[in-house]
């Protein structure tokens, strides 16, 4: 089975708030810095905005379907997503109302990208749920979504899950719901995107990992007996734009070794996209060659740089990329 993927590739920006790394101090966050954040990823061309999703983490993290409610008032063209929600922290109910809610509050214009997590364990002993349950969880908590989506009365006799005959409304904006993406590396995660999902997200792989992953994620799909007309195919790249590759690698290592508290020099030479313009362009044309439509940037470095980073990459990444996003 081939996944039907589209055609053109899209860019998106990860991440709304971020506080500085390493910073000291209160981080108070305003409400003129998302909008100013968001008009100028609107006006530099970008197609859409990805929140992560934490309960605890080393750095500050907020709740990312709240930021996207605020955000989506100030775009009315972006797209956003969660890249990924950790839904089987939560019940999948109160999280279903949520996400048909904010389905309707972007007018259709969201992705709700799922997943595991479990890089931080505290995260699931602080929620009350096993972790050795995460991936149950996942796959049960995505039927219970798509059934209380429908806006019918339905019911649900699962091992963690259990109701009968009752109606969630309205049901999202978009038919059926907003599209779920799965996340993961693991041959359960793939499977469960090829058998369950509208799509995947990826996360430190190589493009030649995600070529593979691709394949047995449509493997899946087939022995499912799946029919699709559409199949969406992302993945959340590290990048950092400078004058030479040496620059951007120093720059990215620091970033991530106090973002994920551990040292990140060797993964992000592996996994990250790090360099001039055409460096940086040349690693999303990997990954687009291996079937990814939809990279989401996570543009490392302090963050008083941040801006300069998304403008620069907008000037001087996107214009070498033009074959592949099918701009004029």
């Amino acid at each position: 089975m081939t996944l039907p993927l589209d055609k053109t590739l899209k860019l998106g920006i990860q991440t709304i708030h971020r506080r500085t790394e390493p910073a000291t101090g209160v981080w108070e966050p305003r409400i003129d810095e998302l909008v100013s954040f968001v008009e100028m990823v609107d006006r530099c061309g970008y197609d859409s905005i990805w929140l992560g999703d934490h309960v605890s983490f080393p750095i500050p993290f907020f709740d990312p379907l709240m930021m996207i409610a605020q955000a989506a008032v100030v775009s009315r063209r972006l797209a956003f997503g969660t890249g990924v929600y950790l839904l089987p922290l939560r019940h999948p109910a109160p999280v279903a109302k949520q996400v048909s809610t904010l389905d309707h509050l972007t007018e259709g214009r969201l992705i709700f990208g799922v997943g595991v997590g479990g890089e931080f364990p505290k995260e699931y002993e602080l929620c009350g749920v096993p972790r050795a349950e995460r991936g149950a969880r996942l796959s049960e908590g995505i039927d219970v979504l798509r059934k209380l989506w429908t806006g019918e009365p339905v019911s649900h006799q699962g091992r963690f899950y259990n109701f009968t005959d009752i109606p969630m409304n309205p049901p999202g904006r978009q038919p059926g719901g907003p599209p779920i993406w799965c996340g993961g590396r693991s041959e359960a995660a793939l499977r469960r995107a090829g058998v369950q999902a509208d799509g995947w997200i990826s996360y430190v792989v190589t493009p030649e990992m995600y070529a593979e992953s691709l394949a047995r994620i449509a493997e899946a799909a087939q022995q499912a007996n799946r029919e699709m007309d559409h199949y969406g195919s992302g993945h959340l790249l590290f990048a950092r734009l400078d004058d030479s590759y040496e620059a951007a690698h120093d720059a990215a290592t620091e970033t991530l070794s106090i973002r994920y508290n551990m040292d990140f020099r060797k993964a992000a030479a592996r996994y990250a996209a790090l360099g001039t313009p055409q460096q940086v362009a040349e690693r999303i044309r990997d990954f687009h060659a291996a079937g990814a439509r939809h990279v989401v940037l996570d543009l490392l470095g302090p963050y008083e740089q941040r801006r300069a980073q998304i403008e620069r990459f907008a000037a001087e990444v996107i214009p070498l990329l033009k074959d592949l996003t099918g701009a004029a």
